[in-house]
């Protein structure tokens, strides 16, 4: 048990920093303690959302992560979770809200202060082109995976097997991203298909410029020997627009549960940071080799939430919902692995 809680000890004093700052924050704008409590019970909610939707996530963070040099690892934690906290879960809200409504970030952040209500509902409006960008690069995520042609570990066989030798088909994972971007915007207001195309497409693009510059980092021509510290940073580019990704439906859907902005940034900031450390124990010992199908389950449940961003847009799917479609991905993929260990020795 001990040598599980040294991965998380920075989690959870920053949980128990959080929960202060949560309290007071509540104390400050309702000026009772049942309102601070309230507070802290949303920020608490908001942590183990993150974390259950996230989980997936950690999971490939750590299959990138081993392969990075100690120092890109070290940068992943700290310079990573610095992006993630204050960047993801502060800044873009803020810049987003700027943009939309016309307005610099210490106006966005006046107005998220004074007037949450109308600061969530400038957010939420938002939320199309958000999901069609965030779904469209996870997409790309997932399947980029089950289109490898050198894939030889199957899962589900039946499915994966005919898939990986369709990734012969140079760039198959773009076509099958664009028609389905294209499907899901026939269902969008008309007002917003345009939108819905060009973020997809800008999600889309993104993803190839990001693989585009990890595959040119790591691959030296012939006079060159490969620079590992080149490589582990195009792998952590790869793996903040991959968070980002995440962070987006994540961030918007939590308006659903509290308007104020500071209590979502100390919610999903605890949540990310557990998510780091999990990420951290799973290197450490080395819990994907032992689980040999467990990044399938992960990039199934990457494939479903992309999905489900994109199903958002027309039709609300709880947040409880999304959670619970990757727990169960990840839990019958760890399931399947026992007994392949079992069945194999």
């Amino acid at each position: 048990m001990q040598n599980i809680l040294k991965y998380f000890k920075g989690s959870i004093l920053l949980s128990l920093v959080g929960g202060a700052c949560a309290f007071g924050i509540g104390h400050f704008y309702t000026g009772t303690i049942s309102g601070a409590l309230s507070a802290l019970f949303l920020a608490t909610v908001l942590s183990v959302l993150e974390i259950s939707l996230s989980f997936d996530n950690a999971v490939v963070n750590a299959i990138v992560l081993k392969k990075m040099t100690p120092l890109w690892q070290h940068r992943f934690l700290t310079w990573g979770i610095a992006i993630a906290v204050f960047g993801m879960r502060l800044v873009f809200p803020l810049a987003l809200v700027g943009v939309m409504a016309h307005v610099n970030p210490i106006d966005a952040l006046v107005l998220a202060a004074t007037k949450p209500a109308e600061y969530a509902q400038i957010m939420l409006s938002a939320h199309v082109s958000i999901a069609a960008y965030g779904g469209a690069f996870l997409l790309m995520v997932a399947l980029k995976y089950f289109f490898e042609e050198t894939k030889d570990v199957h899962w589900v066989r039946i499915i994966e097997a005919p898939i990986s030798k369709l990734g012969r088909m140079k760039s198959v994972e773009i076509a099958v991203t664009l028609i389905t971007l294209y499907v899901f915007s026939l269902y969008q207001h008309e007002h917003e298909k345009m939108t819905f195309l060009v973020s997809g497409i800008w999600g889309l693009v993104t993803y190839v410029a990001v693989d585009g510059i990890g595959a040119f980092l790591q691959s030296p021509d012939e006079t060159e020997q490969l620079d590992l510290n080149k490589a582990s940073m195009g792998m952590f580019l790869y793996l903040e627009v991959l968070d980002a990704s995440f962070s987006f439906d994540g961030v918007v859907g939590a308006f659903a549960v509290t308007n104020n902005l500071f209590i979502i940034m100390i919610g999903l900031g605890v949540g990310a940071m557990f998510v780091r450390s999990l990420t951290i124990m799973l290197v450490d010992k080395g819990t994907l080799n032992e689980f040999r199908f467990l990044e399938h389950g992960a990039f199934y449940a990457i494939g479903s939430l992309a999905v489900i961003m994109f199903t958002n847009t027309v039709a609300h799917i709880p947040e409880v919902v999304t959670g619970l479609i990757g727990a169960i991905l990840i839990g019958l993929s760890l399931w399947s692995s026992v007994r392949y260990n079992k069945k194999h020795g």
